[in-house]
């Protein structure tokens, strides 16, 4: 480990200190960098921790073995046309992600039961609207898209605050308490039962745009949709239109094509879509340096990574 590098591009040069203080203490013999550190030896960089890296600048690392994304998503990697083909990529997955991305789910799907988007209009419009009282958890059946780490726990979760949970997965799954439909036979008996769709599904060819047009008009009139998978899965235009027919209910989208969003998107101003800047499954620097310290110390002993991505499956 002695003389090993890695690189990080993950919170900018203000968090550069407290990602050096964390790898001290997790791994003492590693060099840890800055993204932009002009007296870095490319020959020396091993390892290469980024968020939205430039094009082009991981083909520059010759001894580069491993990169790790700072985020669940790799996509924001997989853009890059001249990415390192045989350079493992390592996802972003810890227990406080799991636990993050369970607490939002269940924020927004109680949001939804309760017409909160709803709420928030009026009282931007100064209006007592008292009859906004909304239904129960009990009542109300979610499904989620995407069984992997993450959906896996929403689900779970879910099921503890009273809902009734279904999942979707591409192949057949077991969890407890969670009815699960796989592939894509199956996806329109789910859509048609789904009162509260949440969106995890990886991105992929096969997801992009899967938030769109089609798949609502399957959804029962008045569901509502929880979008924290990637932004590439949502057609934007067919979710306003889908709010403004009522076909949807309201909207929680913490996820999108764009960020930051613009300060004048038409997604912002929309009164039944409530807008997060993307910070569901934001995780502390802390759980993401021990992490990468597990990840790479598994690296060295030669043992499995654990979250690599696989090109086959698209996550």
């Amino acid at each position: 480990m002695q003389g090993d590098t890695l690189l990080i591009k993950s919170g900018g040069a203000a968090a550069l200190t407290e990602w050096q203080h964390h790898f001290a203490r997790l791994m003492p013999g590693l060099r840890v960098y800055g993204w932009d550190d002009p007296f870095v030896d490319a020959r020396c960089v091993k390892y290469a921790l980024v968020y939205q890296p430039e094009h082009g600048r991981l083909a520059h690392y010759p001894r580069l073995r491993l990169i790790l994304s700072a985020a669940a998503g790799v996509d924001h990697i997989l853009a890059d046309p001249a990415l390192p083909a045989d350079v493992p990529i390592v996802r972003m997955v810890t227990q406080e992600t799991r636990e993050r991305m369970s607490d939002f789910v269940t924020f927004a799907a109680l949001a939804a039961v309760r017409d909160m988007p709803a709420i928030v209009a009026a009282q931007r419009d100064g209006r007592w609207a008292n009859e906004l009282t909304g239904r129960l958890a009990r009542d109300t059946r979610v499904s989620v898209l995407g069984l992997g780490e993450l959906g896996r726990a929403v689900a779970t979760r879910l099921h503890a605050n009273g809902f009734r949970v279904s999942g979707w997965a591409r192949a057949p799954k077991a969890l407890a308490d969670v009815r699960v439909f796989a592939g894509q036979a199956q996806l329109d008996a789910l859509l048609a039962e789904t009162d509260i769709l949440v969106n995890l599904l990886p991105d992929t060819l096969a997801t992009r745009g899967i938030l769109g047009r089609k798949l609502f008009a399957r959804l029962p009139a008045g569901a509502s949709l929880i979008q924290v998978g990637r932004g590439a899965h949502l057609d934007r235009q067919a979710l306003i239109d889908a709010l403004d027919s009522g076909r949807l209910r309201s909207a929680v989208v913490d996820v999108f094509d764009i960020e930051p969003l613009p300060p004048d998107d038409a997604l912002r101003r929309h009164p039944k879509i409530l807008v997060t800047p993307h910070v569901a499954s934001s995780v502390s620097y802390a759980a993401r340096a021990r992490q990468v310290a597990d990840v790479l110390g598994a690296h060295l002993r030669g043992a499995p990574l654990p979250f690599v991505y696989d090109a086959l499956r698209g996550y």
